[in-house]
């Protein structure tokens, strides 16, 4: 098996790719991307000489590669994914090409992500964070930016949102979003979200013919993954005490930090979890899931102790 040379990754890749026939295309995409970026990091490793080769594909490889991914902040559901796409690849090779002995995905576990207490940034977080977007001069970043800080949407809610949901003009800004488990929602933007999304709309370098609002360089659709590499880059713009204060904080701790806020100024739980996209099969407010987002911290806690009165 060793003694003869690997196809080229790219002819991997390709064949790889159409033995994925009838699959989703979103799923197909989201395998393809995923082995791409692992064949690049195993070509890179010490003894594969710049060059993928199947044989350097073993468990001690996956688990470093995913043990890399969580250091990055990755969550727990991505590096699920990754595992399972290359597990996919690796069965593929031993099937097809027999290329490999054994899958060397078998046996890794992903432990579930914690469940913590949804994230509410301090001022001086948002202070920072709404510079760095200031500072990064990107059309399209201060759109991103604003969808999940000032509409509180999910990354797959700005992923996944089509121009024809897309309401932006100079004085009105309204979405339909809810591409997660087909929840579809229409939501109003406030001005700090509608601006910056109406400038990126009209200014901001996107591909014309794509049908979806957010594109990139490479495809007609900016994916999820692609969000979640925006924001590290955003990240990198900071100073080195800006960014140990905002160095733990993802995209969807903006999601998180827009529910306490609207909770601050009066929201309802109800009306958030309309506006947050938390509804039951049934169209009713998902009451259990928005409370989780908003529950008390021990600081708000800890405040209030010094108000009591006897």
């Amino acid at each position: 098996m060793h003694d003869h040379p690997a196809p080229p990754p790219a002819d991997l890749l390709d064949a790889y790719a159409r033995s994925l026939a009838g699959k989703a295309a979103g799923t197909i995409d989201a395998y393809v991307r995923a082995v791409q970026r692992l064949t690049i990091w195993v070509a890179q490793r010490p003894g594969s000489g710049g060059v993928f080769h199947p044989r350097q594909l073993t468990r001690t490889a996956i688990e470093i590669y995913l043990a890399e991914l969580e250091d990055a902040g990755y969550s727990s559901s991505h590096r699920t994914r990754v595992k399972a796409a290359a597990s996919r690849f690796a069965q593929w090779l031993i099937e097809e090409h027999g290329l490999l002995l054994r899958n060397p995905t078998r046996g890794i576990t992903i432990p579930p992500q914690p469940l913590l207490a949804p994230r509410e940034l301090s001022p001086e977080q948002r202070y920072v964070l709404r510079n760095l977007v200031e500072r990064a001069d990107d059309r399209r970043g201060a759109a991103l930016f604003a969808l999940g800080y000032w509409a509180g949407c999910r990354v797959s809610d700005v992923a996944w949102l089509r121009m024809e949901h897309a309401h932006v003009g100079p004085k009105i800004g309204w979405l339909h979003v809810g591409f997660k488990g087909g929840k579809g929602r229409d939501i109003d933007l406030v001005n700090a979200a509608r601006q910056p999304l109406h400038t990126y709309l009209q200014r901001g370098g996107r591909e014309p013919d794509s049908p979806f609002v957010f594109t990139s360089q490479r495809t007609d659709r900016l994916t999820e993954a692609g969000i979640h590499h925006w924001f590290r880059s955003l990240k990198t713009y900071a100073t080195k005490d800006e960014w140990e204060l905002i160095r733990s904080v993802a995209f969807h701790d903006l999601r998180h930090d827009f529910a306490h806020r609207a909770r601050a100024v009066g929201w309802t739980i109800e009306e958030l979890a309309y506006y947050l996209g938390h509804v039951t099969r049934q169209g009713a407010p998902a009451i259990q899931t928005t409370a989780r987002y908003t529950q008390v911290s021990r600081a708000h806690l800890k405040e209030k102790l010094h108000r009591l009165t006897g």
